[in-house]
C-alpha cells in the first residue's frame, strides 16, 4: 500500500512540474519567434486578456484581442468569426488558451489560425476560454 502512494506522490509531483515547463517552453518560443521576425510558426499557448479590441470587419471577420504571456510579452489573437464561433463574454484578466498561427509584427506578433480549416489544407487551431474550445 505505501508503495503504491509512493508511486502516486510521484506521478503527481511529475504532472505539476512538467505542465508549466510546457508553457514556459512555448512562451520561449514565442519569444525567440518575436526576437528574430519568424512567422508561421504553429504554436500552443495561453495569456491573460490585456485589451478587447473592435471587431476586424474588414473582408473576413475578427474578433481581435491582445493577451499578455507569462514572459511578459504581448500578442494580438484575430480569431476569425466567419470561421468559428465570437469567444463569448470574454473580458480584460480573463485566461485565454491558444493553438495557431503565429506571425511576426513589431508590437508583439499576430495569432491567427485559430479556427479549422475549411479546405483541409491548414493545421486546425482553436481558443479556450473558460472550459468552451471556439473552432
Amino acid at each position: 500500500m505505501q508503495s503504491n502512494m509512493k508511486w502516486i506522490v510521484i506521478l503527481l509531483f511529475t504532472i505539476t512540474c512538467v505542465i508549466p515547463l510546457q508553457a514556459f517552453a512555448n512562451d520561449a518560443l514565442l519569444k525567440q519567434s518575436y526576437a528574430s521576425k519568424t512567422s508561421d510558426v504553429q504554436i500552443r499557448g495561453s495569456g491573460n486578456v490585456i485589451h478587447i479590441l473592435p471587431d476586424d470587419n474588414k473582408g473576413s471577420r475578427h474578433q481581435k484581442f491582445i493577451i499578455r504571456l507569462g514572459n511578459g510579452q504581448t500578442l494580438l489573437v484575430a480569431h476569425n468569426i466567419d470561421l468559428a464561433p465570437r469567444v463569448n463574454n470574454l473580458k480584460k484578466g480573463d485566461r485565454v488558451e491558444f493553438y495557431g498561427e503565429y506571425e511576426w509584427n513589431s508590437k508583439g506578433g499576430v495569432m491567427h489560425w485559430t479556427h479549422k480549416d475549411p479546405a483541409a489544407r491548414h493545421i486546425d487551431g482553436w481558443l479556450k476560454h473558460k472550459g468552451k474550445t471556439y473552432w
